[in-house]
């Protein structure tokens, strides 16, 4: 099951999980969204709102059905609204927590148990590198991140019993469609310049990392969250020296 399978990172998830042999539930809450990319990916499209408690029991009830058997549950779902602390209101704080955290609630305790009667299987989710750090502008993003890495860890301790794995990608910047209209081609160059690859990611790198860790070649692998960021996180955060500009 991907959700939120529909555009940029989880269309790629989708089609990195296909191009290894799974039979990929694709998850949007638009329908046409999740049409396209299961014909793509042959696989089967489903739509509905995965933060409503109501929309996911239908969900994992409907993979199950459909499937026979749920194997992995790869959770995409999530966005930036940008208001500094002081201008952000309680329905910005509200919106970001169920955007980011409230659907991951619900797939972990209801895909918990798909898992658990599958006798076992693995669950990743997309947290962010603002949750690692101070995040300008979006805050309640970055705050709901770090809360859903600290979910994870604590779904890994709870489920392993029962053979399930939980862990996270955490990417920087990723050139999906909503980031590059938004921060446009000075924003890429600037994004360059301050990674230490010298290249935005793009959506299949971080689809490599949802497929690693959803794959046996993570099996002893499990609470973690892994950075995808091209090196940004690594840097001392000193400004470029003006003679040595080679070296940055």
């Amino acid at each position: 099951m991907v959700l939120g399978a529909g555009q940029g990172i989880g269309r790629q998830a989708a089609h990195a999980l296909s191009s290894a042999g799974a039979r990929v539930f694709c998850v949007d809450i638009d329908a046409a969204l999740a049409d396209d990319i299961a014909r793509e990916v042959e696989g089967v499209a489903w739509s509905g709102d995965a933060t409503s408690r109501p929309d996911a029991l239908r969900l994992f009830d409907d993979a199950e059905t459909a499937l026979g058997r749920l194997h992995g549950v790869v959770d995409i779902i999530g966005m930036a609204r940008y208001a500094s602390l002081l201008e952000a209101d309680d329905e910005h704080w509200n919106w970001e927590h169920d955007i980011v955290l409230r659907h991951a609630f619900l797939a972990v305790s209801l895909g918990g148990h798909a898992l658990a009667r599958a006798g076992g299987g693995t669950m990743v989710f997309v947290a962010s590198a603002s949750g690692f750090t101070g995040a300008p502008a979006h805050a309640a993003y970055g705050a709901a991140k770090a809360g859903l890495m600290a979910l994870v860890r604590s779904a890994a301790v709870e489920l392993g019993p029962r053979g399930i794995r939980v862990n996270a990608v955490a990417p920087g910047v990723v050139w999906t469609p909503r980031v590059s209209a938004y921060l446009g081609e000075e924003g890429r160059r600037n994004n360059i310049a301050n990674t230490p690859l010298r290249r935005v990611a793009q959506p299949a790198d971080i689809a490599a990392a949802i497929l690693y860790l959803a794959s046996d070649l993570a099996g002893y692998v499990t609470g973690q969250t892994l950075l995808v960021d091209g090196g940004v996180g690594a840097k001392f955060p000193y400004p470029p020296p003006p003679d040595a500009p080679d070296l940055w």
